[in-house]
C-alpha cells in the first residue's frame, strides 16, 4: 500500500511523493523512503547524519505537531532521529498534508538532542513570511519536545518498534 505525502514548506515549496505503508494505525502512519534531492548533506555537531540515498523510516502524527524520521545509511546503520516541527498534520484517506514550520530537531544515537534551523526561522519571520503566532508556535512545539527528550518521553514508543528492513 502507498500513502500519498504533501509536505508544505514556508514560503511555498511542496514536495508530493508516494512512500511504501509499513503500518497503518489511523492516526499514525509509518512509511519507508529514501532523501532525494538534498543539495548538501545535513551535519550536525560535526557530524553528516542525512545525505542523498540514505533511508528512513517516518511515523506521522495526525493531529500533531510533529512527524519522526528514522534515519539511516547506506549500510542500513541507525544514524538517529530527525524531528520536523509541523504546524499541522492532517489525513484525508491515503493522504497525509503537513506544514513544516522550519525549526528541526536531531537526536543522535546516544540520546544528546540538537534544535536545528533556527535561522531560517528567524529569517522567515523578519522577511515576513511567518508571522509572531507561528513564530512563537515554532519554539513552543520545539521546546516541548526537547524538555520530553530530557524527561525520556520522546519519542513516542512506536518509534522503537518499527526497523528499517529492505
Amino acid at each position: 500500500m502507498k500513502i500519498h505525502l504533501i509536505y508544505r514548506r514556508i514560503p511555498n515549496r511542496v514536495l508530493e511523493r508516494d512512500d511504501e505503508v509499513i503500518a497503518d494505525f489511523g492516526d499514525i502512519i509509518v512509511a519507508k523512503s529514501r532523501f532525494e534531492g538534498m543539495l548538501a548533506p545535513l551535519r550536525v555537531n560535526g557530524v553528516e547524519v542525512i545525505k542523498n540515498g540514505y533511508s528512513m523510516l517516518y511515523f506521522a502524527f495526525v493531529g500533531e505537531n510533529y512527524d519522526v524520521l528514522k534515519v539511516y545509511d547506506e549500510r542500513g546503520n541507525f544514524k538517529g532521529l530527525y524531528i520536523d516541527v509541523l504546524a499541522y498534520t492532517r489525513r484525508e484517506g491515503n493522504t497525509i498534508e503537513m506544514l513544516d514550520l522550519l525549526l528541526d530537531i536531531f537526536i543522535f544515537p546516544d540520546g544528546k538532542a540538537f534544535l536545528l534551523d533556527e535561522d531560517e526561522l528567524e529569517m522567515a519571520f523578519n522577511y515576513g513570511l511567518v508571522d509572531r503566532e507561528t513564530f512563537d508556535l515554532a519554539y513552543r512545539v520545539a521546546r516541548e519536545i526537547l524538555e520530553k527528550i530530557k524527561r525520556e518521553e520522546f519519542p513516542p514508543d512506536i518509534v522503537w518498534k518499527y526497523k528499517l528492513e529492505e
